[in-house]
């Protein structure tokens, strides 16, 4: 349902005195009628909701045709709140001490001592001097340097050469590396514009324009993404799961999608101008583009095939395919050319085959168990997919019943529904073949329930049907029950937006896209950025890759299971 249509939901009819329980009805024939009159009123209501909201799409359409301005987007201050975290953190975990937090003074090292001097005006005259009474105290102090180079000189008259010492290490151009590492922080975690450090910057007396800036965040940052493209790999192989999640993005005022990739060990950005299985595919391959993925006819992508709806009739073209040898993208567009494959069957035959491809690759870390949202881009991409408990129950709070008995029947199957969650989050943490038996069959008595609230009965034989995939962490312990720290991560992406509308380049978007997988996997791991930009700038290289630091702490992780 649109935002739109729920906050065009009627009033509730117990705001209006009615409170009517088909319970209370001994009649098993008229307390019948009565549930099935409640449900057409729930339906009439969505129904309404619907047209409400497609009516005026319409008219703020037919507005902005005529050159005006359509209903503005305003939120209303009763909108239903539909997160789940609270109920998430609902039920304490026994077993778990609270981790204490270290003082923060512990933290500091003093680097100044300065005595503050009393007024002795004002002090009687039997006043003895005890000591000092210490506070600790901390101060930032940002200043500019303008450092003269004086680079010492020699010239050879028997070779006719002059021989000029070299520029110190990190230093180019006219910037320092403390300058120019700096300034990728404020971009990458201060999330300011250009011109905003620009501003900034000339305000502590550093003189540099916007084309400055702007060249110093852009330009030469092919040791960064040689970076990132270790941290996924390393990222990759570090678990048994990875999250992956998408939202949306804007290059040069284009539409695009923005994908997250992460685990706890590390997050990765990707934006791409689709957002299908062989854009995903790319990524996860460490591709650029889904044109260099090889296909493969096997028996793979004959089952693949087959599910995702190919016709019969057609299965017998197929037999000609080279069985088990790698094909490019133009050899296989040849291929269907040849047969005058219309384009619907290419795309299934191209996504079967590089799914395919990339299951039987041995040069990469091939992720065995995807957790996502229900989205079907994510599906047949890795061994199992595991869904997301926080994303389903979303679609239980956007239910808004009108019929107060209808309110109690959702209220009543929620409570029901976060305490069997907490039963999953207990598992995991004590796994069990007895406990795995009982809460399988516990799921399908649960989301068996019939409840006479059609909508929620409906929604409550959905979340059954994904009973595999909501239920993989019985069989996969280590896996969590939501991919929160997949949208965690967009929500990085949203804030780059809400800054800055859109990336002008397909550069400044690249070097986006990777300041943001540095800057969220160093947040992971405990690395101070401002550090890191700076040893990298500097190219003292003093401190490890974060593609290291991933593979030593995965390695000394317990094993799953």
């Amino acid at each position: 349902m649109s935002d739109a249509s729920r906050d065009a939901q009627p009033a509730k009819l117990n705001d209006l005195g009615i409170d009517l329980d088909p319970d209370s009805i001994s009649d098993p024939s008229v307390r019948r009628v009565v549930m099935l009159l409640c449900n057409l009123i729930e339906e009439v209501a969505l129904e309404n909701a619907h047209l409400k909201a497609e009516n005026q799409a319409l008219r703020d359409e037919v507005a902005r045709l005529k050159g005006e301005q359509g209903k503005p987007n305003i939120r209303a201050k009763t909108r239903r709140d539909i997160s789940s975290e609270d109920e998430r953190k609902s039920e304490r975990r026994t077993g778990r001490p609270r981790k204490p937090r270290a003082p923060k003074v512990e933290q500091l090292t003093i680097t100044r001592t300065e005595v503050v001097p009393i007024d002795k005006s004002l002090l009687p005259d039997d006043a003895v001097h005890k000591g000092y009474e210490t506070a600790i105290v901390q101060e930032l102090v940002i200043s500019s340097e303008v450092i003269e180079l004086k680079r010492e000189t020699y010239y050879s008259p028997s070779l006719r050469k002059t021989f000029t010492a070299p520029v110190p290490q990190g230093y180019k151009g006219s910037f320092g590396p403390g300058l120019r590492s700096t300034l990728m922080l404020l971009r990458t975690v201060g999330n300011m514009t250009e011109p905003t450090i620009t501003e900034l910057l000339n305000g502590f007396g550093v003189v540099i324009g916007k084309s400055s800036v702007d060249r110093i965040l852009l330009k030469d940052k092919q040791a960064f993404h040689d970076e990132k493209a270790e941290i996924v790999t390393a990222g990759l192989a570090a678990t048994s799961y990875q999250h992956i999640d998408d939202t949306s993005a804007r290059v040069k005022g284009e539409n695009y999608h923005s994908h997250v990739v992460c685990n706890p060990y590390y997050s990765a950005f990707f934006t791409r101008n689709t957002k299908d299985r062989l854009a995903i595919l790319a990524i996860l391959s460490g591709a650029g583009t889904a044109d260099q993925l090889p296909r493969l006819w096997n028996q793979e992508a004959r089952g693949i095939l087959t599910g995702l709806g190919w016709a019969r009739k057609r299965l017998a073209l197929l037999e000609s395919l080279p069985e088990g040898e790698p094909m490019t993208k133009a050899e296989l567009d040849q291929w269907c050319a040849a047969r005058e494959l219309p384009g619907e069957p290419i795309r299934r035959l191209t996504e079967a085959m590089t799914i395919a491809a990339y299951h039987a690759r041995t040069d990469i870390p091939i992720v065995p168990i995807l957790m996502a949202d229900d989205a079907p881009q994510f599906k047949l991409l890795a061994q199992k997919l595991a869904l997301c408990w926080i994303h389903d129950a979303r679609h239980y709070k956007k239910l808004r019943p009108v019929m107060p008995c209808h309110q109690r029947l959702l209220d009543d199957f929620l409570g029901q529904y976060w305490k069997f969650y907490h039963e999953l989050r207990a598992y995991k943490d004590a796994p069990s073949a007895e406990d795995a038996e009982r809460l399988t069959q516990r799921f399908t008595e649960l989301f068996s329930t019939t409840t006479g609230y059609g909508i929620l009965d409906e929604r409550i034989a959905k979340t059954k049907a994904k009973q595999a995939e909501l239920l993989l962490a019985l069989s996969h312990p280590e896996l969590p029950l939501h991919n929160n720290p997949a949208e965690l991560g967009a929500r990085a992406q949203v804030r780059k937006r809400d800054v800055s509308l859109h990336t002008m380049t397909d550069e400044g978007t690249e070097v986006q896209d990777t300041c943001l997988t540095l800057r969220e996997t160093a947040k992971k791991l405990g690395v101070n950025l401002r550090d890191y930009f700076f040893d990298r700038v500097s190219k003292t290289y003093a401190m490890p890759s974060l593609a290291d630091i991933i593979r030593e702490r995965s390695s000394q992780a317990p094993a799953p299971g």
